[in-house]
C-alpha cells in the first residue's frame, strides 16, 4: 500500500516538509558573504551540491530572500566552508535568524580568515573552503538557486591522504561531514563501503558477487 500525495492539494508548507525528509541526507553548504556594508554573514544552506565540472561550479538554493541571497547579489562573492560534525552546535546557531547588522561568525565564537580571492572570510575552524565569485541567480518560484564559479580552494593538510592510486585527496572520515535529513534531524557520516563500476566490456563483472 502506498500513501498518494499531491502538491497542490497538501499546500507548499506541508510538501516542502515531505520533500526534506525524502531527499536525504542533504550535503550542507555553510556560505560565508559580506554585505555591502560590510558585515560578514554566516549561513547552513542544506540545498547544495556541484553544478559543473569545467569550469568548477556549485550551487546552492535560498528558500526565501535571506541574507546570504541579498549579500551574494549585492557583491557577488561567496565561500562555501565544509560543515564537519566537530562545528555541529555552531552550524545549527548560524541558522538563527540574527539581523542583518549582527555577524554570525562573532555571535558564534568562529575565527574569521581572510579569503585569497574574494572578500568574505573563510570559517578558520573549517576544514576546507571554497571561494566562489557569482555565475548566475535563477529564480524558480520562492526560491533562488546562487550558482558560483570556483575560484580557489583552500584545504587543511590535516585532513588529507594519498591512495593506492597516488591521489592526494580530502578523507571523507577525516572531514566527518555533516548531512540535513527530514524534520530537526541531522546525520554523520556513518560507514563508508566502496565499489567500482563495471565497464560494459567486462558485463557482469563482479555484480551479483
Amino acid at each position: 500500500m502506498r500513501t498518494d500525495l499531491r502538491p497542490d492539494e497538501m499546500g507548499a508548507g506541508p510538501f516542502y516538509k515531505l520533500l526534506t525528509s525524502v531527499v536525504v541526507p542533504r550535503p550542507i553548504a555553510w556560505v560565508s558573504t559580506r554585505s555591502a556594508d560590510g558585515v560578514d554573514n554566516l549561513a547552513p544552506h542544506s540545498f547544495f551540491t556541484v553544478s559543473c565540472v569545467d569550469p568548477p561550479m556549485v550551487q546552492f538554493t535560498s528558500v526565501g530572500k535571506k541574507d546570504s541571497l541579498r549579500n551574494v547579489s549585492e557583491t557577488g562573492e561567496f565561500v562555501v566552508c565544509l560543515a564537519g560534525e566537530p562545528l555541529f552546535e555552531k552550524i545549527n546557531a548560524t541558522a538563527t535568524d540574527f539581523p542583518a547588522e549582527v555577524s554570525e561568525l562573532s555571535s558564534v565564537g568562529l575565527t574569521a580568515e581572510s579569503s585569497a580571492t574574494v572578500a568574505p572570510p573563510r570559517v578558520a575552524e573549517s576544514p576546507v573552503a571554497l571561494e566562489c565569485v557569482l555565475h548566475a541567480n535563477i529564480e524558480l518560484g520562492n526560491s533562488t538557486v546562487v550558482i558560483g564559479r570556483v575560484t580557489h580552494a583552500a584545504v587543511d593538510e590535516a585532513v588529507l591522504s594519498t591512495d593506492e592510486r597516488g591521489n592526494t585527496l580530502p578523507d571523507v572520515r577525516k572531514l566527518a561531514p555533516l548531512a540535513r535529513l527530514g524534520r530537526n534531524e541531522w546525520s554523520r557520516l556513518g560507514e563508508v563501503v566502496e565499489i567500482t563500476r563495471i565497464p560494459y566490456s567486462d558485463w557482469p563483472g563482479h555484480f551479483g558477487d
